[in-house]
């Protein structure tokens, strides 16, 4: 009890030296072994509360509440699979449990079963209709597959049943296309009043409080909102600036032309992946669309399959140069298999859009060499401030202050321009603003760096259905947008911060500057 009371206040330090005191006089109960794989998880130590769990359910295989903790940390660690496989067995004893229905819809979400999770989500709605987070949920996946009117009213049912629930208000804001009015307005301020309100309830409400007050061309206020949501959202986060400049630079001394004229012909020969990298908000979901229009082409969505692999190398990325050609070429072909469950289609080609796979460049050029890289682009203070307007469900450590992002998009021009100068043509580049002011050229040339005839369905993307997961989810089922690049000029007084890290990435845009 001692040690619960300290895991509930959260003095993490005490609650562990208890529970591993208990555990060495009682090392076989399982209620304990759980309580410090929960702490594990909070740490971000997920490997460990992995390791508690699964050994609490194997003293106790009938307790379910270790189990269901069980399944968590593997959706957690994207092996979404091995979660279902848990997630039915709990299912099966308790088959009224509507948290286990709600992460094993989230789990074939995430293996892209989007209409067998949305008919669990209604079934289990149907029994359970007072729960607001889960008709949250619903919305997430509604909104993932196109059924917009859908997805909007189930957010609504959400704030009927909890009106401050802030991740729903942000997630009406997040489709971009919903205008707040009067009374959502009043209703947003009322719950950030409320006293008890927690943190992330109340930095959701002010990202949607952004939103708003952007949409009423109010910048000042809209700006006072993001500045207060993305300060609270950065005092939960851990990122070090200083230690993604150190990243690039080793990236950088280690990828030299004679490292990868060693290691020519490594890797494994498929062609299959296309990774779209770069920033977030950078256009990659518009390119992704634009491809997955493509009778050769299937489009995925941010697979995690990449970092994963790049995590399981020692002193990563120092260890690229360690690595073995039997071993790259085992790295290429497990990258290939693991992503293989995302794919729903005999297309020959796959789309990969996860923007921070520009980080393990190095990695995909070992290991995938004749996969194709495309490097989205767009307008260093447009696509920063589209950032900080965004609140990511996971990840994005770096998008919470300005002086980060802004030095997050210099590191990453650093290293794409590095590879231009040691690999030319490897990467192909897309100028956001260049693909929506002259579209057709700048499409065939996507094409062509994707050695794939063009295809007129390419241009008319905004028709294409398919499930698209990311923020710019409905702006896709639009033609071009051409308005998202000038939204960050009324806001330009506030910037400061964001220009002075930028440097002069900002002139020189859309080329790199010539001493980066």
């Amino acid at each position: 009890m001692t040690a619960a009371l300290a895991l509930h206040d959260n003095r993490l330090p005490d609650a562990e030296r208890g529970l591993k005191a208990y555990l060495k006089r009682y090392p076989f109960d399982a209620r304990a072994i759980r309580m410090l794989a929960e702490l594990a998880g909070r740490i971000g130590r997920l490997k460990d509360a992995e390791a508690l769990l699964r050994r609490a359910v194997e003293i106790a295989p009938s307790f379910t509440a270790a189990r269901a903790n069980l399944a968590l940390v593997l959706y957690r660690q994207n092996r979404a699979s091995e979660a279902l496989d848990e997630l039915d067995r709990l299912i099966e004893a308790e088959p009224d449990h509507p948290g286990h229905a709600n992460l094993k819809a989230a789990t074939l979400g995430r293996l892209g079963a989007f209409e067998e999770a949305i008919t669990l989500y209604e079934r289990v709605l149907a029994e359970a209709p007072a729960q607001p987070k889960l008709w949250m949920s619903y919305g997430h996946m509604l909104k993932t597959v196109g059924r917009q009117a859908e997805g909007i009213a189930a957010y609504r049912k959400a704030l009927e049943l909890s009106p401050r629930l802030g991740e729903a208000w942000w997630s009406l804001a997040n489709l971009k296309t919903v205008r707040f009015d009067d009374a959502d307005i009043a209703a947003m301020e009322a719950a950030q009043a409320e006293p008890g309100i927690g943190d992330e309830d109340r930095f959701h409400l002010d990202f949607a409080l952004g939103k708003a007050f952007e949409d009423r061309r109010e910048p000042d206020r809209a700006f006072g909102h993001y500045a207060a949501g993305n300060a609270l959202r950065r005092t939960q986060l851990v990122y070090d600036a200083d230690e993604t400049e150190r990243f690039v630079d080793d990236c950088i001394a280690l990828a030299t032309p004679e490292f990868f004229a060693d290691r020519a012909g490594w890797g494994s020969d498929a062609r299959d992946p296309i990774f779209i990298l770069g920033m977030p908000r950078a256009g990659s979901t518009l390119v992704e669309q634009i491809l997955a229009s493509h009778s050769q082409i299937e489009g995925t969505t941010e697979l995690p399959d990449f970092p994963a692999l790049a995590r399981r190398i020692p002193e990563y990325p120092h260890g690229l140069a360690e690595l073995t050609g039997e071993r790259a070429r085992e790295l290429g072909e497990e990258y290939l298999h693991r992503t293989a469950v995302q794919r729903r289609t005999d297309r020959p080609l796959f789309v990969d859009k996860l923007p921070n796979n520009w980080a393990h460049v190095v990695l995909i050029r070992l290991i995938l060499p004749n996969a194709t890289i495309i490097d989205a682009r767009r307008e260093p203070r447009a696509c920063c401030f589209s950032n900080f307007k965004q609140h990511f469900a996971r990840g994005q450590a770096f998008s919470y202050a300005l002086d980060d992002m802004g030095r997050y998009y210099r590191d990453y021009v650093r290293l794409m321009t590095h590879l231009d100068r040691i690999q030319p043509g490897r990467v192909h580049r897309v100028i956001h603003e260049a693909l929506v002011a002259d579209t057709e050229p700048e499409v065939r040339r996507l094409l062509d760096a994707c050695n794939v005839p063009f295809e007129p369905g390419c241009l008319a993307f905004h028709e294409t259905e398919r499930a698209v997961r990311t923020a710019s989810s409905e702006q896709v089922r639009q033609p071009i947008f051409t308005g998202g690049d000038r939204a960050w000029r009324p806001f330009a007084q506030h910037l400061d911060p964001l220009v002075a890290a930028l440097g002069e990435v900002v002139d020189c845009y859309p080329d790199a500057p010539p001493n980066l």
